[in-house]
């Protein structure tokens, strides 16, 4: 039973790799003085970039946890979200309000995926 951790800081690993399954740990925008839409997208590109790191991609994911600072955003968050997501490989999702750990942000997201040769 193999771990591989990558990315390791003394809080948390950016990404975790076991049995064929990587997770990564909850992932913010690159600007947070933009609006929900551009925090949205840059946050799944980082998500983008570190799926193709871990060997997988957003086909594989299984399951993404997204909170949100105010459920106002939930429909420019899920415009975002339903042209990133190819179409049939929805993820088992769940999206709840949730204070942010800084004030400007507005979204996070947490995903777990298959490794595509996992």
């Amino acid at each position: 039973m193999t771990i591989e951790r990558l990315e390791t800081k003394p809080r948390m690993s950016r990404i975790v790799k076991h049995n064929g399954t990587v997770y990564l740990c909850g992932q913010v925008c690159k600007d947070a003085t933009k609006g929900i839409t551009e925090q949205t997208n840059s946050m799944l590109e980082k998500v983008d970039d570190l799926l193709l790191k871990a060997g997988s991609d957003r086909k594989h994911i299984l399951s993404a946890t997204i909170y949100v600072k105010d459920m106002s955003y939930f429909a420019d968050m899920n415009t975002v979200w339903d042209a990133w997501i190819p179409e049939g490989y929805a993820p088992a999702r769940a999206c709840i309000a949730a204070p942010m750990a800084r004030d400007v942000l507005l979204v996070e997201i947490s995903v777990v995926a298959a490794q595509i040769n996992g």
